[in-house]
């Protein structure tokens, strides 16, 4: 029952030796109490003994003591004793950069490339609980959409908002791996890691990617890029006088400096052509960026005292009721 069990101030427990004394004392006044009324003889009471009323009358300091000795242990403060446990947790800053421009909206991918983009990133975000996460989107421009954060709730909330047309359209992968450098560059973590995903060419913004993943290599930041599209033609959705028609457009993912920019910080580059495929890039790149740290979780002490403090009360209080009515004296 008291197992693993501790007090926070012990040394209140010294005042249980008073309730030796006090039972002592109460025993040492009942020999010395003299009679109100003496009788030359006691033979008409021989064989009497003792009646129920009496022991229970003295079972009324029984229920004091037991009341004394709760409130001394209350005054200690029982705690559930603090429990430890070593754990490896994940120790790495995680800068999402995603590609917002018009072209994202290809169907190619189940709904489209930015909204399939957005459920896999989830997914791959609620398997990182340790991790700060943050969450870049770029098209003319770039901004951050969430800082890097331990609160996933509302990252994945924020992801949910993006949408194609937040910002102009065009492709600033420059300028989108800048924005992420420029969170992780004073980060402690273990791993610093940027995963740029996108569908095109870099033709706008006013730093090119190439200088972007050189800053990224001196801050210790690695690179993963993810390019996203079929090969050939995807259909994208046209808006007519007619309702929503369909076009077939090239895709045009420059490779050359997605493997450049993920080979000069020592990362990878991926190429994503459906839903599946980038869900199995996103299981590697989660599998690969697993930088373990040891560490001692301690959990937080429990208070017990205040079962106890209840009964101490109750008890209290049922000694004054019968003191008062039942086992009242009679002057």
């Amino acid at each position: 029952m008291f197992k693993g069990i501790t007090f926070a101030q012990p040394n209140y427990l010294y005042l249980l030796l008073i309730i030796p004394l006090l039972v002592t004392w109460y025993f040492f006044r009942l020999k010395k109490n003299n009679a109100t009324i003496l009788f030359s003889t006691v033979e008409g009471f021989e064989g009497s003994g003792r009646s129920i009323r009496l022991i229970l009358y003295h079972g009324l300091y029984v229920v004091r003591m037991l009341a004394i000795l709760l409130l001394v242990i209350v005054l200690a403060r029982p705690q559930s004793s603090m429990s430890r446990q070593d754990v490896s947790v994940e120790g790495i800053d995680i800068m999402l950069t995603v590609d917002i421009s018009g072209s994202m909206l290809s169907e190619d991918f189940k709904p489209n490339r930015i909204e399939a983009a957005k459920n896999v990133a989830i997914d791959f975000i609620n398997g990182r609980p340790n991790d700060r996460i943050g969450l870049v989107v770029f098209s003319a421009e770039a901004f951050t959409q969430c800082p890097l954060t331990t609160d996933h709730a509302v990252l994945k909330n924020l992801f949910k908002d993006v949408r194609m047309g937040m910002i102009q359209d065009g492709t600033a992968i420059g300028d989108g791996l800048a924005t992420a450098v420029n969170h992780l560059r004073g980060s402690k973590a273990v791993s610093k890691v940027i995963i740029l995903l996108t569908d095109g060419e870099s033709n706008m913004g006013s730093l090119d990617p190439v200088s972007a993943a050189e800053i990224a290599k001196l801050y210790g930041i690695r690179i993963y890029t993810v390019g996203v599209g079929t090969n050939g033609m995807a259909p994208y959705p046209v808006q007519t006088p007619f309702g929503i028609q369909y076009q077939s457009i090239p895709v045009k993912i420059d490779e050359p400096l997605l493997k450049q920019v993920a080979g000069l910080t020592d990362g990878l580059y991926f190429r994503a052509t459906n839903n599946a495929t980038l869900r199995e890039i996103y299981q590697k790149i989660d599998k690969m960026e697993k930088s373990k740290i040891d560490v001692t979780v301690f959990k937080r002490k429990k208070e017990e005292y205040l079962i106890l403090c209840i009964i101490a009360m109750f008890l209290i209080s049922i000694e004054i009721i019968l003191r008062n009515t039942v086992f009242r004296n009679i002057p």
